[in-house]
Order: structure tokens, then sequence, then C-alpha cells
């Protein structure tokens, strides 16, 4: 029997596996001090991150969000933005907590990953508020293109110490480019300022002898050519909602998936056990064919336990079923 990380790297590869299933089963995440700095208690108060955007994580819900108003937000005015920002160290910091989990990690079984949050369109939109940033990539585009040179830069010095220090496999960076209608900005746009600073992200990724996998649990069929480009290996967070099938046909099978379960459909109060189980078989079905294709739940879970369950449970049992019945050759 194959381990996690074996079977992953076999869907990965193109060759058999013993089943289809989430990729983020077979990886184990580590604390590194980046991560851990930006943490705030689950308590319904304003707190600041080490950028200096204030984070509410209400206890009602499954994650923090930014809480930027015109008053807290760190840059006020995208034309004095050097006057403000104060961007965080990347030497210097503790990562025993890391090294810890890393060491301990079998990485025959699994793979060691760091979550690196905050992308460059996320962090610009949490140091100045989602509308202000919009109008600003349209508006003062040279001086976006600063600003995120430098959130660029500390990425990828940051990235070089990961690989210094615990030498991960895997690099879970997120950054959401999208809605679950569209792209956030207009892809000539994205192209021109963050393309390029993306490309260079990549890179220093790969320079580190890792695996890029971009989380964006969104609409990015738009982007998806230019995600080949830079180099992205694998696309976490594929919604329902793009067309996989064509992204799919014209990646040419060049970027890997992990998703197309749609989580909000299955994650609902009213809803049968056989209707979870059908939609997983329908992703399963659906996007598996075309290969290199990890069936899960967009953002990782159902959070309603009962529906997280049986959602597994058939992933599980269809996943391996379908291995066996569709053997590659």
């Amino acid at each position: 029997m194959m381990t996690l990380r074996e079977n992953a790297m076999a869907i990965y590869n193109r060759q058999q596996p013993d089943r289809y299933f989430d990729l983020m089963d077979a990886i184990q995440l580590v604390p590194d001090p980046v991560l851990m700095s930006g943490m705030v208690p689950q308590d319904g108060l304003e707190h600041k991150d080490p950028w200096g955007t204030v984070y509410i994580y209400k206890p009602e819900a499954p994650g923090p969000h930014p809480h930027v108003t015109a008053e807290n937000a760190v840059i006020k005015d995208i034309t004095h933005w050097q006057d403000t920002l104060v961007v965080p160290p990347t030497r210097g910091l503790d990562w025993s907590a890391a090294r810890q989990v890393a060491d301990a990690t079998d990485r025959g079984e699994k793979f060691v990953g760091v979550m690196f949050g905050g992308g460059l369109f996320e962090r610009s939109h949490h140091l100045m508020g989602m509308e202000n940033a919009l109008c600003s990539y349209l508006e003062y585009p040279e001086e976006m293109a600063a600003l995120l040179r430098v959130i660029a830069d500390y990425k990828i010095d940051y990235i070089h110490e990961m690989g210094k220090q615990i030498h991960p496999d895997i690099i879970f960076y997120h950054d959401d480019w999208g809605s679950k209608q569209n792209v956030f900005l207009p892809p000539r746009v994205w192209r021109e300022i963050i393309k390029p600073l993306q490309k260079e992200i990549a890179d220093a990724i790969h320079e580190e002898g890792m695996l890029y996998m971009h989380h964006a649990d969104c609409i990015c069929q738009p982007l998806v050519l230019d995600m080949v480009e830079i180099g992205i290996d694998i696309w976490q967070g594929v919604i329902a909602q793009n067309d996989i099938v064509e992204i799919q046909r014209v990646t040419e099978g060049k970027l890997a998936m992990v998703g197309g379960i749609d989580g909000p459909k299955i994650d609902i109060e009213d809803i049968t056990e056989e209707a979870i189980r059908a939609e997983v078989r329908r992703a399963v079905d659906t996007y598996c064919p075309a290969g290199r294709f990890y069936p899960g739940i967009p953002n990782g879970i159902c959070f309603r336990p009962w529906n997280d369950a049986i959602e597994k449970d058939e992933l599980a049992k269809y996943g391996r079923e379908w291995a066996l019945k569709h053997p590659i050759v």
C-alpha cells in the first residue's frame, strides 16, 4: 500500500494511485513563526497582525477576517504608502516549534508544508481596505506596483529563510484573486502588476526545491494559462463554479488541481446523506478522468460535522473504488 505522499505523487505524475483523495491529507503543516505571529484569538475583539492590519475572529466564525476602516487602515493614501508601511522582519525569528514538527514528520509518509498567507493581492487590500485597493489598482497602478514590489521582496526573502530553516516540501501559498462570480481585477491589470512579481515568488519557491501550491477558492478561470506560465504546480481550492473540465483542456494537464466538490451545496442542514455522497461521486467522475486531480472541498471542510464526516467517508470509499476501476496504463 502506498503512503499518503507516494499516492499524492502518483496522481501528480500521472501514475496509478491506490486512491484519489484530497491532497491536504498528505501535508503536515508546521507552525512557522510568521504564521504564528499572525494568529489572533477567537474572542470577537480587534487585534493587529505584524503588518498593522486589524483582524477580528468572531466566536461563530470559521476564521479571522480583516476589519479595515478609514480610521485604522495602515495605508490611508496610496501616494504616501511609504510613510506608514512597516514591513515585519524575516530574520531572527524563533523556528523551534516549526523545526520540532518538521523533524518529527515522516517525510516518506507526508509532505512538510508551510501555509504562507497574505499573498500580494490579499495583503494589499488588508493594508488599505478592499474598495481603496481596487480603486488604487486602476487609478494609481505605479504606486500599487511599488507597494507590491516591497511585499514580494518580503515574501521572497522569507521563502529562502524557511528553506534554510526547515526546508519544506511544499508551500501552501494563499491569495484569493476573485470571488465566486469573477476575478477581482481586470485580467490586464492583474497581468501588468501582480503576475511578474508572482513569477518571481514562484521561482524562489522552486529554487528552494519546493512545490508551489496556490490556494484560491474562487473564480480563476480567466487566469489559468497565466498560472501555468508563472509556474504554479498545484491550484488548491478549485471551486465548481469554474468550468473545471474546460480548464483541464486548455491547460493540457500542466496545472494539477485540488477541489471540485461543491462545499456550500452539501454543507447545509436540510440535505440527505445520499445527496452528499452523490456530489462527491460527481466530482470524482467528472474531474479525475483528465488526471492530476485531487478531489476535495475547496476550503477544506464542511463546517457541519455530520456533513463533513459523510463527505470524507464517501471520498475515502469512492476514491479508492474509482482508482481500481480506472487503471492508468
